[in-house]
């Protein structure tokens, strides 16, 4: 009687502490790692090869751990460029990410090419609102639902319409030039509120407990009617949103959705300068963070290795010497670090337009302050910094254009100042100042790109070659494809134009060609001030 007592007991005791655990399990707290921008910054700042370790770790601990990317991953570097993006692909692989979406630099080399790195993707990308328009059909899936913790959690994919003009647009476009792809783009923001809450709403008809909105948005700088905070206010049911493409760093933002409750937005900034940690607790609350270099363990070797084996394939080219510069060439203020190229005139700035103007002989250039990544430092540079500096591999470009639609592509270039704009122009064989006391009046299309000037202008006192500019006056005008044949930046005022040079020099190229053969190898002193040479002045 004693002995089926005691087994009984012990059976008992047994099961409470298996429900126990069982419900421990079942309530646990739920970690979601994420990133965004790294740009191909795998070894920069804390690194991918941490950011790894750091999961595993977690793991360790008996934690629920998930990885999100909110895009522009694969470009920005030598090892993007020159594997298509596929090298940080299988780094990201090996690392093991649980939702990825495009950003708009994951389409920079060509849609067939996106289309190969989502196949090549053990996670494949995800975006509710990107479109093909010849179907109506959704190429990407619009959102994955995990189990985690005893929870089910539900990731929306976003990517901004931005992407339109801001990656390369023939490439959403058919050989006629019309848009065969979108990112449910309008002019009042409905249609992309519209796609995202038809995702939310399906990912908790699925149960889904928590939907976590993963979108490469962005807050400062970014058109507000797509922007992460206008997104949260025009939606309802989404819990957070991991945050990118305006390479901010915010733990947690808040905002009130259309029910007037909170979203809290995050994002880790760029190159990997801090892995964000979204926790969701067992009650339901949420706190979120930024870890930085104090926070993170040691390298994962495995990833270090994996790093190793894909830098090792283009190796030879990258470290052939191409010149030497005697002054720091910035697109970012020396002091502080901010990126200035995109709303200032800088070294950079000025150095590049004149490679373009000299190489192809024309009156002005005008470069686009979003194609310049990285500074030149003073010393020797290999073919690898060049890369560094200019990932994109633009095409040169020479055009004819009127005096007048050089004025349109200035007042497009400012209409965000002070706010940074991609499409900023720097320029060579021309000065002009930009009065921005004078509200924009630049009006965009849906697809963000240039329709007419509506009001006063904030661009005036134009010079080329020292005269003022005549606006029916025709000008030689270089630069790239991007900006000059394809509309890159919405600049869509020099499309049509007579074409006097058609892509014979990546930028990359066209930086050697006017380093070894126009400067005899050495960047000198006439670019010493950071700031430029007096050729953009900005009323503030």
């Amino acid at each position: 009687m004693k002995q089926r007592f005691h087994r009984f007991f012990s059976l008992l005791l047994t099961l409470v502490f298996t429900l126990a655990f069982s419900a421990i399990a079942w309530a646990a707290d739920v970690v979601i790692l994420h990133t965004n921008d790294i740009h191909c910054g795998i070894s920069d700042n804390v690194g991918v090869a941490r950011l790894s370790q750091y999961k595993k770790d977690l793991k360790k601990q008996g934690l629920a751990v998930l990885l999100a990317d909110a895009g522009d991953a694969v470009q920005g570097a030598p090892i993007g460029k020159l594997s298509k993006g596929e090298s940080i692909v299988n780094i990201m692989n090996a690392i093991g990410y649980d939702f990825l979406i495009p950003g708009n630099h994951e389409f920079d080399y060509g849609m067939e090419q996106f289309f190969k790195l989502n196949a090549l993707q053990k996670t494949k990308y995800a975006s509710c609102n990107f479109t093909d328009l010849r179907t109506g059909e959704h190429p990407l899936r619009a959102y994955k639902i995990v189990e985690a913790g005893g929870h089910k959690i539900a990731f929306v994919g976003v990517t901004t319409p931005e992407t339109l003009a801001t990656s390369t647009p023939k490439y959403f476009q058919d050989d006629k030039g019309k848009f065969i792809y979108g990112f449910s783009e309008d002019d009042s923001g409905a249609k992309i509120y519209a796609a995202i809450q038809k995702a939310v709403d399906a990912a908790k008809a699925e149960g889904a407990e928590y939907v976590i909105v993963v979108g490469h948005l962005g807050v400062n700088g970014s058109i507000p009617k797509w922007s992460s905070i206008t997104i949260a206010e025009n939606t309802r049911g989404v819990t957070a949103i991991i945050d990118g493409h305006s390479h901010e760093q915010f733990e947690s933002l808040m905002a009130k959705n259309k029910d007037g409750k909170d979203v809290l937005i995050t994002q880790t900034g760029t190159k990997m300068q801090t892995v964000g940690k979204l926790v969701i607790h067992d009650d339901g609350t949420m706190t979120s963070t930024l870890e930085k270099d104090d926070t993170l363990p040691a390298p994962d070797p495995k990833i270090l290795k994996v790093i190793e084996k894909e830098n090792k394939k283009f190796e030879p080219i990258l470290k052939q010497t191409v010149g030497e510069s005697l002054v720091d060439l910035c697109e970012r203020d020396p002091a502080t670090g901010e990126r200035r190229v995109r709303s200032q005139e800088t070294n950079m700035g000025d150095f590049v337009a004149d490679a373009f103007r000299a190489v192809l002989n024309t009156d002005v250039a005008l470069v686009n302050g979003g194609s310049l990544r990285n500074k030149i430092s003073k010393g020797v540079f290999t073919y690898q910094d060049i890369l560094t500096a200019f990932p994109f591999g633009n095409m040169s470009s020479a055009v004819e254009v009127t005096g007048q639609t050089i004025l349109d592509a200035l007042e497009l270039s400012a209409m965000n100042l002070p706010d940074e704009n991609g499409g900023f122009l720097q320029v060579s064989g021309m000065s002009y100042t930009i009065d921005a006391t004078i509200p924009s009046t630049v009006e965009l299309d849906a697809h963000g790109s240039f329709v007419a000037v509506r009001g006063d202008r904030r661009i005036r006192d134009v010079m080329i070659g020292g005269k003022p500019i005549d606006p029916e006056k025709i000008y030689t005008v270089g630069g790239t494809t991007y900006v000059l044949k394809d509309g890159g930046n919405g600049m869509v005022m020099f499309k049509g134009a007579k074409l006097i040079d058609d892509g014979t020099l990546t930028d990359a190229d066209m930086i050697m060609e006017y380093v070894q053969n126009h400067m005899n190898a050495k960047i000198g002193e006439e670019y010493a001030d950071w700031q430029g040479q007096g050729r953009i002045t900005i009323i503030k």
